[in-house]
């Protein structure tokens, strides 16, 4: 439980070094100290969905690489960010500790455990201008970076990658391939009746099997280093498919193995999104519809990858049968206003009721007619 007075907010430290591990331990009113360079989207989407009370960052939040909009999204929301709260608070703090966020400076009761940077709205939007002039330089070296990707290891992502054996056939079917990024759980939601039409075979990337079962959807398969799919979306009866890099190295074998659960391997260069599109591809798979995957260099950035290779080359292979959800709820977002849908309901209850202050007396009083006619007749008859 937190309280708040103007810049005092107090409440449970939720400590992580991987903020994504991190939102899942959250509850309301928790403060959530973690250490992230470059605050993404998606990760700060994940703290204001679990109403935390504050954010403390023993790094920088917007170091001025390129403009990434997690701090802007956090101060929308309402919620306190301080910054460069420096390393050593990890070894000051425990999980659970109560403690209070006063302005900048952070307490576990009356002693001082930290002192960072406020983030106010003015300085974070100087900040995304520093950023935003640094774009350029920043996109040479990702053009670069995917260039030298592409001369080394193109050959081997596009010729030399077997698809694992599958239980699931994918051939002639629509492939659902999920990846918790911006705006999934919109486009989730606008594609419902896709689903309930063609019933996609479903593919969740790490977390985005998750995501599939908060929409009350069951994947199919799970593919990718299963760092961030939870106990129970492996347990939910997907087969899993670990993403394996070049050389056979498989982190995500090692939890599987510990968990005690049948896997398949599929090696290849590139992010676990990649390899959920080949693996559609390779299957021969009549349409891919891809959400929530990452498809710009802002994007990328705010995963931490220097370049795209991988990416461009799959989409490039994949593209005759790939359909991108991203962006689509947005795209036919319903411009019915609650006001307009007021305005019909009243309309067509006025209808009715002319309707039945009209029509329905005449029919009695006419029917009334017709019987007393008839009887009077068969009296005098």
């Amino acid at each position: 439980m937190s309280t708040r007075d103007r810049e005092v907010v107090s409440g449970r430290a939720r400590v992580d070094r991987r903020t994504k591990n991190l939102s899942k331990r959250l509850c309301p009113g928790d403060i959530a100290i973690i250490d992230h360079v470059d605050l993404d989207r998606v990760s700060a989407d994940a703290l204001i969905r679990r109403h935390v009370a504050a954010v403390v960052n023993v790094a920088t939040s917007i170091s001025g690489r390129y403009p990434n909009h997690g701090p802007q999204l956090l101060l929308e929301a309402g919620i306190p960010l301080v910054d460069e709260a420096g390393p050593d608070l990890f070894a000051r703090v425990r999980e659970g500790m109560i403690v209070r966020l006063n302005g900048e400076t952070l307490y576990a009761g009356e002693d001082v455990i930290a002192k960072g940077r406020l983030q106010t709205a003015e300085s974070v939007a100087a900040a995304m201008a520093e950023a935003k002039a640094s774009v350029a330089t920043q996109l040479q070296a990702f053009v670069t970076n995917t260039l030298e990707y592409m001369t080394r290891e193109g050959d081997l992502l596009i010729d030399g990658i077997t698809a694992p054996e599958l239980r699931i056939r994918m051939e002639n079917r629509h492939v659902l391939v999920v990846v918790r990024g911006y705006h999934h759980r919109e486009d989730l939601a606008t594609l419902r009746s896709y689903i309930r039409e063609f019933k996609p075979l479903m593919i969740g990337v790490d977390g985005g099997a998750d995501a599939l079962l908060e929409a009350g959807y069951r994947p199919h398969i799970i593919v990718g280093d299963m760092d961030s799919v939870s106990d129970a979306g492996l347990r939910c009866g997907a087969e899993l498919v670990v993403h394996a890099y070049p050389g056979g190295h498989a982190p995500g074998g090692v939890r599987l193995d510990a968990l005690d659960l049948t896997y398949a391997s599929f090696e290849s260069p590139g992010t676990s999104e990649d390899v959920a599109l080949l693996l559609a591809y390779q299957s021969q798979a009549a349409l891919i519809v891809a959400v929530g995957t990452h498809g710009s260099m802002v994007e990328f950035l705010d995963k931490g990858r220097a370049g795209m290779a991988s990416t461009f080359l799959v989409r490039l292979l994949v593209g005759q049968v790939l359909v991108d959800a991203k962006g689509v709820s947005r795209l036919y977002r319903s411009r019915i206003h609650k006001r307009d849908l007021l305005l019909f309901l009243l309309a067509a209850m006025l209808c009715f009721v002319v309707v039945a202050l009209t029509v329905f007396p005449r029919v009695y009083f006419d029917s009334a007619w017709l019987i007393a006619r008839d009887l009077w007749r068969s009296l005098i008859h």
